[in-house]
């Protein structure tokens, strides 16, 4: 069993910055990607960021490109996402979750077996 936890939500002002981490308890064959996701009031889940176990392979969600940047640190078990220029559409719940290797679409909810409880991310205007 893997578990993740998140930390490093917050409220912030529109232009401001926040990083969130997760903290994995191992990585293991089943941690292959990393990802973060995220979800609004009455929204679907979407992903934000994802990264492969080396780092060699990492997308984006359009929404988020060149805002946000993910990444992780093996030695400390943590995965992070450093969310710079927020707008008040980033605004929601952020997931961390950990997949397989068999994943075909990372950025899909659906490819995930392991979730955080998630941190609440609020961006005011």
């Amino acid at each position: 069993q893997v578990q993740l936890v998140e930390s490093g939500g917050g409220s912030v002002q529109a232009g401001g910055s926040l990083r969130l981490s997760c903290v994995v308890s191992r990585f293991t064959g089943t941690t292959y990607w990393m990802a973060w996701f995220r979800q609004g009031p009455g929204k679907e889940r979407e992903g934000v960021a994802v990264t492969s176990v080396t780092g060699s392979d990492i997308r984006y969600a359009d929404s988020v490109k060149g805002r946000f940047t993910i990444s992780r640190d093996t030695a400390k078990n943590t995965v992070y996402l450093q969310m710079n220029s927020l707008e008040p559409e980033d605004s929601a719940m952020y997931y961390c979750a950990a997949g397989p290797s068999s994943a075909t679409y990372p950025l899909r909810a659906a490819e995930y077996l392991y979730w955080g409880q998630g941190t609440q991310v609020a961006v005011s205007s």
